[in-house]
């Protein structure tokens, strides 16, 4: 599990984090803690104004690392994932500065999370996003979710574990940008700087700002959601779920 802070020297006041677990980005408990910490601290540097959340390899990120769960025979690996996620969201949301996610690929499940807390979404022109919870035994980031396409959109995407693409939130409004693959980093860069380039104090009083003002309190909404998963799992039914993964025909 790597993740990697860099500051071009041509993006002043950018700090670009970037998750790098092969093969998919599917991440275990420590992972989300370390992503965690990592955001955190670049919204804590002075010298920072904006944050680039990037990922390496196939696609954004696939969510948890299932085969983490599958090896544990109690709940503490459910219980991490379930703490470690929302530590990881929350850093996102409550990072001091802006933060831009720059998608490419897959973003599922705990991508979602990530991507719904950011303040803006630059995508490449492959990216799908969706939640295959139903899928793999769990619940959780419809909050996220809700904050990307309208409610019944949401509900029907969460119910069915389908995708939509990269243009459908473009079209949406919760992306900024869709562009080729090979653009991605620079488009998302082109935004950050331009964030980038206003005071610093005032980016973030208005991150501040902006989260007091938001409908919902994701952090409370997606908690109350997790309850759910943790239930299914002490009835049985997320481990007769999620040992289909990977098996279905």
């Amino acid at each position: 599990m790597t993740v990697s802070t860099a500051y071009p020297a041509d993006a002043e006041g950018v700090c670009v984090v970037t998750v790098d677990h092969p093969p998919v980005n599917a991440l275990p408990v420590q992972g989300w803690y370390d992503l965690a910490d990592t955001v955190r601290a670049a919204g804590r540097d002075p010298e920072v104004r904006c944050v680039v959340l990037a990922a390496a390899g196939r696609g954004f990120n696939a969510g948890v690392d299932i085969a983490e769960l599958q090896r544990d025979p109690g709940n503490a690996a459910l219980i991490g994932v379930n703490r470690g996620c929302a530590e990881a969201f929350e850093a996102v949301y409550a990072c001091e500065v802006p933060v831009v996610a720059a998608v490419h690929g897959f973003c599922l499940g705990g991508g979602i999370g990530l991507v719904g807390n950011a303040d803006a979404i630059v995508a490449s022109e492959d990216a799908v996003f969706g939640l295959p919870e139903l899928d793999r035994g769990a619940l959780g980031a419809a909050t996220h979710l809700a904050r990307l396409v309208p409610q019944h959109l949401m509900r029907t995407l969460y119910y069915t574990s389908r995708t939509v693409t990269a243009a459908e939130l473009l079209a949406h409004g919760s992306v900024w940008r869709v562009v080729p693959a090979a653009e991605l980093l620079a488009a998302a860069m082109e935004l950050a700087s331009e964030i980038a380039r206003k005071d610093g104090h005032l980016l973030r009083l208005a991150k501040a700002a902006l989260n007091g003002i938001d409908p919902v309190d994701v952090r409370r909404s997606y908690r109350f959601e997790q309850g759910f998963t943790f239930e299914a799992s002490l009835a049985g039914t997320a481990d007769r779920v999620r040992d289909t993964f990977g098996k279905e025909a």
